[in-house]
C-alpha cells in the first residue's frame, strides 16, 4: 500500500513538474536576450569560450529535444531553441553545452552514464515484457521475475547517476551565462529557473523509477 501511495504522488508530481516547466519556457521564451544571440550563436560562443572546436551545432526537429552526442560530436537544438533569442533558448542551449564541457574535461559521472548506455538500451528494450512475463508466471518461474527487476535495477542506476550529470551542466551553464554576458541581473534568475524546474524531472523519473523497482522487489518477496 505505501509503494501504491508513493507511485501515485510520483505520477502527480510528475504532471506538475512537466506543467511547470512548458510554463517557464514558454514565459521565458518571451523575454529577449540583452546580448541579441541566438540560441546557436550561445552555444557555439560557450563551445568555443571552453577551447571546444571539434563540436558541431546543428537544429532538430520537435520541442525540447535538446541534446549532446558525443559520437558524433554535435549538439542538436530543437527548432525553437536554435533560432531563437530568448532567455530560454540561451539557458537551454548552455546546458547542452555543459555536457560538451564534462565530456572534454572527462567529467566521471557522464562517463560512468555513457558507459550504461549499451546495457540500459538492451534493458529498456525488453524489460517490460519479462516483468509482465515474470509477474504472470510468478508461481512456475520465480527466477524470472528477478530476472527483470535485475534488468529494471540497472535503468533505474542509470536514472540516478543521470541526476549530477544534468545537475552539474546546468551549474556550468548558469555560470557561464553570467560571466560570459549574455545575461544581466534581471535574465539571469530566469535562467536559473528555466533549469532549475528542467532538473526536477530528472529528480522525479529517479524516484518514480525506485518506487517501480521496489514494488516489483516486493512482488518477488511476497512469493
Amino acid at each position: 500500500m505505501n509503494i501504491w501511495i508513493i507511485m501515485i504522488a510520483v505520477m502527480a508530481l510528475s504532471f506538475l513538474v512537466q506543467q511547470m516547466l512548458q510554463s517557464r519556457f514558454h514565459k521565458y521564451s518571451q523575454v529577449g536576450l540583452p546580448s541579441g544571440m541566438t540560441g546557436a550563436e550561445v552555444a557555439m560562443k560557450m563551445l568555443h569560450d571552453h577551447g571546444i572546436y571539434n563540436v558541431k551545432v546543428v537544429s532538430t526537429r520537435g520541442m525540447l529535444t535538446d541534446h549532446f552526442n558525443p559520437q558524433t560530436m554535435t549538439i542538436a537544438l530543437s527548432e525553437g531553441v536554435y533560432s531563437s533569442r530568448s532567455v530560454a533558448a540561451a539557458a537551454v542551449a548552455a546546458h547542452e553545452c555543459g555536457h560538451a564541457v564534462q565530456h572534454a574535461l572527462g567529467y566521471a559521472p557522464l562517463k560512468m552514464r555513457s558507459a550504461l548506455v549499451p546495457v540500459v538500451s538492451f534493458a529498456s528494450s525488453i524489460v517490460q515484457w519479462v516483468l509482465l512475463l515474470g509477474v504472470l508466471m510468478i508461481n512456475k518461474f520465480p527466477g524470472l521475475l528477478w530476472f527483470g527487476i535485475i534488468l529494471f535495477a540497472s535503468t533505474t542506476l542509470f536514472s540516478f547517476i543521470t541526476l549530477p550529470v544534468e545537475v552539474n551542466a546546468s551549474t556550468r551553464a548558469i555560470s557561464w551565462l553570467s560571466r560570459a554576458g549574455i545575461t544581466d541581473s534581471q535574465t539571469q534568475p530566469m535562467a536559473i529557473d528555466a533549469l532549475k524546474w528542467a532538473a526536477y524531472t530528472y529528480v522525479i523519473a529517479a524516484v518514480g523509477s525506485l518506487a517501480t523497482l521496489l514494488y516489483y522487489i516486493g512482488l518477488a518477496r511476497r512469493d
